[in-house]
């Protein structure tokens, strides 16, 4: 029994303040023995944005704070009004308000004592509706569309399961940003909705029904092992921390294990991202994940000593004065067609001027033609794949296929 304890109480160490990493051991044996199990036990690696302690009786306190908070974010505001553009480089440098805290209770138990300032949620949950596709990426990897009930959007979708089930009604469309249909959420009947909390309108009207707001910020991860951890905290709500943690855990040493053969080339290619928009270039912030993921790939991104974390607002001249000479292009866009160096260069003659145009080095994905951001973030070793195949194909497979980015032709 005494060697029990011990062992429980080593099991039960936990992450206690939002974005740090210490830990603490809790302050009782848990009375449920799947907490203990570490197979289930859930302890952040790289998020920032989530932070997890083990009460008694199988009560968790969940933090949720900005990934974000101590990094540069002075760039958001000249970001907001361009989110139609490359979406990877936008909306990561908003500051949030506040920390939020959640206290999940095991289904069906009673006289348990919430802690002040959390919300309890019963776990695992039944039902939820997702705003985002990340959000949804997360049910997808685990296989548990069974607890989506609702989205706001099957714009870009490719998932055929989740297709089938909005066209017979098992998942529901509760509108946009700004128009969700408040009867189609009460319908909906979800114990939560997970939300971005940096969306600008729209969640008065969810607010009203009294449906517990769980905030879900595994987009803002600066480390892209980070976003897809997120997986984790949908385990927790769903119940299936234990399938969580496994598909995390091949997702990291797949992902490593590229990585670090991606240290084996001889040479770093430099990395220009992004397009003119408006009158404006926007290219990542050197912190960004895409950022991290160049470096992880054995290429050197252009803006690689910058600061910022989400998209840079830049004129052409400045670009160009950077960027002309760098190896690749990497694009992101939804392109109605086949898009082309042609039609790269009919988008702005003077793309043509870079030396990854004329050496025909763009690395391109079609939101339109594949899958990105229904599964991107849960796939963070499939995307190193393709940009290390992009910069070193001698370390690849010859017969290696690009899931999302290609060298166009």
């Amino acid at each position: 029994m005494k060697f029990r304890i011990i062992f429980a109480c080593v099991s039960l160490l936990l992450l206690t303040n939002c974005g740090h990493r210490q830990t603490k051991s809790a302050s009782a044996e848990t009375d449920n023995d799947a907490l203990t199990d570490s197979a289930t036990l859930i302890q952040p690696e790289f998020a920032k944005g989530f932070t997890v302690k083990y009460l008694n009786a199988g009560i968790r306190l969940v933090d949720i704070c900005d990934p974000q908070k101590d990094e540069e974010t002075d760039e958001a505001t000249s970001m907001g009004k361009h989110k139609k553009h490359d979406k990877e480089s936008m909306g990561r440098g908003e500051k949030m308000q506040k920390t939020y805290h959640f206290a999940l209770i095991p289904r069906g138990m009673k006289n348990f004592n919430v802690p002040e300032g959390y919300v309890a949620v019963e776990v695992p949950i039944q039902r939820t509706i997702c705003m985002t596709t990340p959000q949804l990426s997360n049910f997808i990897a685990m296989q548990a569309l069974d607890f989506v009930k609702g989205i706001t959007s099957t714009k870009n979708l490719y998932n055929k399961d989740v297709k089938q089930r909005v066209n017979d009604g098992r998942i529901v469309k509760i509108g946009m940003e700004g128009n969700f249909d408040a009867e189609v959420i009460i319908a909906a009947n979800p114990d939560v909705i997970f939300i971005s909390p940096f969306k600008r309108g729209g969640y008065e009207a969810i607010k009203e029904t009294g449906i517990t707001l769980v905030p879900h910020l595994g987009y803002k991860e600066l480390d892209p092992l980070g976003q897809a951890e997120w997986m984790k905290f949908i385990g927790m709500f769903t119940g299936m921390e234990r399938e969580a943690n496994e598909i995390f855990r091949g997702i990291k040493e797949r992902y490593n294990e590229v990585k670090t053969l991606a240290q084996k080339a001889t040479k770093r290619p430099t990395v220009l991202s992004g397009e003119m928009h408006n009158g404006n270039w926007f290219a990542v912030g050197g912190r960004n994940y895409l950022a991290q993921m160049f470096r992880d790939a054995g290429a050197e991104y252009i803006l690689k000593d910058d600061t910022h974390t989400g998209g840079i607002p830049m004129e052409y001249e400045k670009i160009y004065s950077i960027a002309a000479n760098a190896d690749y292009w990497r694009i992101l866009n939804s392109f109605p067609g086949d898009f082309s160096y042609e039609a790269l260069k009919a988008s702005d003659p003077r793309n043509a001027d870079f030396k990854a145009w004329k050496d025909k080095h763009v690395l391109y994905c079609n939101m339109k033609k594949t899958a990105y951001y229904e599964s991107a973030t849960v796939q963070p070793d499939v995307l190193l794949k393709d940009f290390v195949f992009a910069f070193h194909p001698e370390l690849m497979p010859e017969d290696y296929q690009p899931t999302y980015y290609h060298i166009l032709k």
